[in-house]
This record gives C-alpha cells, structure tokens and sequence, in this order.
C-alpha cells in the first residue's frame, strides 16, 4: 500500500512540475482573473492527470497500443487551441491598453470558474504525453509484481493529490502576480510574455 502510494506522488508530481504550455496558460489565467478562478483551472488540470492515471492503471499496456495511430492528430489539437489561447490573450491584453474605458464592453467577460475548470480540463485531456507517461510507469510495475485494485485506486488517488497541489501553488503564484501587477503596462506586458510561451511551447510539442 505505501509503495503504491510513493509511486502515485511520484507519479503526479512527475507529470506535473514540468512548467508547460498549460502551467503557463494557469498562472496568466490567475493573474488576470481571480484566485477562485485559478483555483478551478488547476483543479481541472489535476482532474485530467487523475484520469489518465486512472485509465493507465486499468488499461495498460492495450491503452498504449490504441493511442499510437491518434498521437500525431491529439498532438496537433492540443497545439492548436493552445495557439489559439496565446494568440486571443495577446489580442485581448493589447485592447485593453489602448483603450482601457471601453475594454469592458469591447472584449468577452473573463472565464468564470466553473468555464475555467472545464476548459483546462480539456485542454490536458487533449495531451497524449500524460496517458503514455503513467501507461509506461503502470506497465513498469506490472512487470515484476501484480497490483490489487486497491493498490491501484491509491496510485490514482496520489497522483491526483500531487497534481492538485502543485496546480494549485502555480495558480496562487498567479494570484500573487496579477496582485503585483495592477498597472496598465504591468498586465499588458505579463500577457505578452505569458502569450508568446504559450505559442513558443505549443510549437515545440509539435517538433
């Protein structure tokens, strides 16, 4: 039962702290909306690891099989609505600079929590790597020893755990930015760096 623990922490915590396109998109989310709001995104985020690790641990090595011939076409949807994220922030950011008393009525409301939860929810399920990543530790397990069902609702429950507490230090750090940076040009030049390593990244995944 420990062992199945360590493993889902080590699991969550693996799949998570890489700081990607979708952290990124987390903490400019926060900073540009509320705690409650990033709160939501990260635990969407977290859902999505929990479900991976939960269809690996059933699948094994067949979910891996299944996955190949749709890699490259999840892989290009994930890096297009990326894209299309980085782009419309930057869009966004940029309207309201110049025209800061009409940017209320000139661009769509901010995401509220529950749209939030739901789009990082999809945006990580759109991510094969994290399917392929716990299908190669659950299949590294299943080597040498075979896992009880209960061995294995722990592994999921630890790497949802450890994903959810790292999503949700990256979306109090935003929390924390947006705090910071309350001026015009201070929010407008955190959405273009925040835009532009989103695209970076989500072009990268695609080479």
């Amino acid at each position: 039962m420990t062992a199945a623990l360590v493993a889902g922490l080590l699991a969550g915590y693996g799949i998570a702290v890489p700081v990607g396109a979708v952290a990124t998109y987390l903490v400019s989310l926060t900073a540009r909306t509320s705690l409650r709001t990033g709160v939501c995104a990260a635990l969407g985020v977290a859902t999505a690891d929990g479900l991976y690790a939960l269809v690996a641990a059933l699948g094994g090595s067949a979910l891996a099989a299944a996955l190949r011939p749709v890699l490259v076409p999840l892989l290009w949807a994930s890096a297009l609505v990326l894209a299309f994220l980085a782009v419309r922030g930057a869009v966004t950011a940029v309207r309201h600079y110049r025209d800061h008393r009409l940017a209320t009525r000139s661009t769509p409301p901010p995401p509220n929590p529950a749209r939030a939860y739901l789009a990082l929810l999809g945006i990580t399920l759109l991510n094969p790597t994290t399917v392929i990543y716990f299908a190669a530790l659950v299949l590294g397990t299943r080597a040498t020893d075979a896992v009880s069902p209960l061995e294995q609702g722990v592994f999921v429950l630890a790497a949802f755990a450890a994903s959810a507490s790292w999503q949700l230090l990256l979306a109090g750090g935003g929390a924390l930015l947006g705090r910071l940076l309350t001026g015009r040009r201070g929010r407008l030049v955190t959405a273009l760096v925040s835009s532009g390593v989103i695209l970076l990244l989500a072009v990268r995944m695609l080479l």
